[in-house]
């Protein structure tokens, strides 16, 4: 059966090394790549090509104005096209820029292909000009529909932490802070160099470098995807959120208390909050909306609050069977016999990080004693301040 890597990332330069690297170690790969960028004109152009160059190529129409619809409709039929040849080993699904790989991921493997692997390209010397981009794709050309209102930043942060593993760009412009940066923003990844091209003389002549399949990066390609259990990890519930560090410069602190938020000083403190780390996530717990877990997403000085679902310990009894097991046991691993799963969670990742600055910020955000020992009655009747981001 043929196996399926996705590899994706914005910077493109790190996504084509690892993509040509893929295609000279595993014999029989391809490499089926979608180009957005034609869909103003209606359209998105497909090809399929191994190491000697292009095999083919085509046009898929847009669907719904969408070239991300129009992608996932086009790309399973290809994939099956190119299994039933039987004669391939690896088809390496190269996203375009702003293609994030968790939903090809799901669409893959829900037509019932397999999916080896999930790679993200990264160029160590862009993460924190990246993550510190709050334009909107739109602006630099990168927009995947009409209606796309995502940013650089966040777009590069979903990217960076669902994949299992980074490929990495031995940049010389990277130093040790942005090497820090990356290793604490996804510590768990499993980090690849992309190896360096073939060695050219003054010439320019080439010298051949003998290829392996064992390679790491062929390896990590190979190696076997859980979509499910990607998805769980990225849930504000149960994420693999980073652990407390400090090293090179870069700074991660992981705030994490039993007491909630009082909705109006939180609302007030937001602007500084947010743009106190290049990146920060986790789950919290305002007052007037005690049984509401809710997401923290923020990266580029933008930050996205959603609800996530109740908490645990709002819910009856009964309904735990129909909670997945994976988030049962995220929250009896932090339960609290007053509180259950109710917390905030918060983790902030940062060159420059005023950890005690903020840690004192966010401290003055949460119920006060008095406030606190009112009980969740008197809490429920604060002023909703967060109504307007929840869309409620």
């Amino acid at each position: 059966m043929l196996s399926v890597v996705i590899v994706g990332g914005l910077h493109a330069d790190a996504r084509k090394a690892a993509v040509g690297q893929l295609l000279a170690d595993v014999p029989g790969s391809v490499v089926l790549h979608h180009d957005l960028a034609t869909a103003a004109a209606g359209t998105v152009v497909r090809t399929v090509r191994d190491a000697s160059g292009v095999l083919s190529a085509g046009e898929a129409p847009l669907v719904n104005d969408c070239a991300c619809c129009a992608l996932r409709e086009d790309l399973v039929p290809e994939l099956r096209r190119l299994d039933a040849a039987g004669t391939l080993r690896l088809a390496v699904v190269e996203l375009w820029d702003s293609v994030e790989p968790k939903a090809m991921a799901e669409v893959v493997a829900a037509a019932g292909l397999t999916v080896t692997g999930v790679i993200t390209a990264v160029d160590p010397a862009l993460v924190l000009p990246y993550l510190g981009n709050g334009d909107d794709l739109a602006e630099r050309g990168l927009a995947a529909a009409a209606t796309d209102q995502r940013t650089v930043a966040d777009t590069f942060a979903r990217q960076l932490e669902y994949a299992p593993v980074l490929a990495v760009l031995d940049s010389p412009e990277a130093d040790e802070e942005d090497r820090e940066l990356l290793a604490q923003l996804h510590p768990t990844a499993r980090r690849v160099p992309i190896r360096d091209a073939e060695p050219v003389d003054e010439a320019g002549t080439r010298f051949p470098v003998r290829r392996s399949a064992h390679s790491p990066l062929a390896r990590a390609a190979l190696a076997g995807f859980d979509v499910e259990s990607a998805a769980a990890a990225q849930h504000p519930a149960c994420a693999l959120l980073p652990a407390e560090a400090d090293a090179h410069g870069v700074a991660t602190l992981v705030w994490h208390r039993r007491r909630p938020f009082h909705p109006e000083r939180l609302y007030e403190a937001l602007e500084d909050i947010t743009c106190a780390a290049a990146r920060s996530r986790g789950r919290f717990w305002l007052a007037d909306k005690p049984d509401v877990l809710l997401h923290w997403d923020a990266a580029g000085g933008a930050l996205c609050v959603e609800s996530a679902g109740p908490w645990l310990a709002s819910l009856p009894d009964a309904a735990w069977d129909l909670v997945p097991p994976v988030r049962r046991a995220a929250a009896a691993t932090d339960w609290h016999p007053e509180h259950g799963d109710c917390c905030q969670h918060l983790v902030f990742t940062s060159p420059g990080l005023d950890r005690d600055g903020l840690e004192r910020l966010l401290e003055s955000c949460l119920l006060t004693d008095a406030e606190y020992a009112a009980g969740r009655a008197a809490w429920k009747r604060l002023p909703p301040a967060f109504d307007t981001l929840l869309e409620v």
